[in-house]
């Protein structure tokens, strides 16, 4: 059985695939590398089966969280490593975070400011980084780095909340952290990608927003809920008082705004039972 499974998900990526896999070929250590084609509609897969790696193919494209679950439920080691296959990781980092595996659950490559990455994303993932920061009640150096290695028994623990997606980097970061997990950061530095990203900006960032708040809700609901509630609450009292002082008047939107921040903080008070009793029947 191999120490480490190197999981690699790919979609389309037949001008970069050959190059990663000899990069791997280099490394001494005993690694079974996986390469899961997600539907690719290029030769991608044609050049794995070529290079005698392990490859797994989907039949239509299910995503590139659904690749990283294929591959890591047919992983044939306790630990496995996730990198990209569009030649941005280099192979010579993944020694450096498999010696802290030992001590820690997971271990992610830290994008330096030197890594390549368009300005739009770069921005795209600052937002993004903000609010799960706030959210998660800590530092998070590289919400969604794709350079990773993490204990299997980890990923299986949080498949069922996993997206399908892009996304799947982020709430994987969010479960761990939030689910009492040791993780560590190790700076690396990224190379510019080789082929066209499939990742888009918009709707990518849109259900990554979605699912940072869904995933902390589900292990911290009042982290999520009492910013909304008291959103409502606190202009709905300032309106509803100066109406009151100033007009003699109870204005309806302003009890509205009230009683709808109340309802949305017992709702996390309860959220927040329902979690509590869930981590304890784990």
């Amino acid at each position: 059985m191999a120490r480490i499974s190197i999981v690699i998900p790919a979609y389309n990526e037949e001008a970069s695939i050959k190059q990663v896999l000899m990069g791997l070929k280099k490394l001494d250590n005993d690694y079974e590398v996986i390469v899961v084609d997600d539907g690719s509609k290029d030769n991608t897969y044609s050049l794995v089966k070529e290079s005698g790696v392990k490859v797994i193919r989907h039949p239509y494209n299910k995503g590139y969280g659904a690749a990283i679950k294929t591959g890591t439920k047919v992983a044939g080691s306790e630990i496995v490593f996730l990198m990209d296959a569009d030649t941005q990781h280099n192979p010579a980092d993944i020694p450096r975070l498999c010696e802290y595996m030992e001590e820690f659950d997971m271990v992610v490559g830290q994008r330096s400011k030197g890594s390549k990455a368009p300005l739009a994303r770069r921005l795209g993932k600052w937002a993004l980084k903000r609010a799960a920061v706030f959210l998660a009640r800590m530092d998070i150096p590289d919400l969604n780095s794709g350079f990773r290695v993490v204990k299997k028994e980890v990923i299986l623990k949080f498949m069922h909340i996993l997206p399908d997606t892009f996304s799947l980097s982020t709430t994987l970061t969010l479960a761990v952290i939030k689910g009492g997990y040791t993780i560590k950061y190790v700076p690396i530095t990224t190379k510019k990608r080789v082929g066209k990203s499939s990742l888009n900006l918009f709707r990518d960032g849109y259900r990554t927003i979605l699912l940072i708040l869904s995933t902390i809700a589900l292990f911290d609901p009042l982290r999520v809920f009492t910013p909304l509630a008291i959103s409502l609450f606190i202009p709905g009292s300032i309106y509803t008082g100066y109406q009151l002082v100033f007009f003699h008047n109870v204005p309806d939107s302003g009890i509205l705004l009230v009683i709808s921040g109340m309802l949305i903080f017992f709702f996390g008070i309860l959220a927040e039972q329902i979690s509590q009793m869930r981590r304890q029947m784990r």
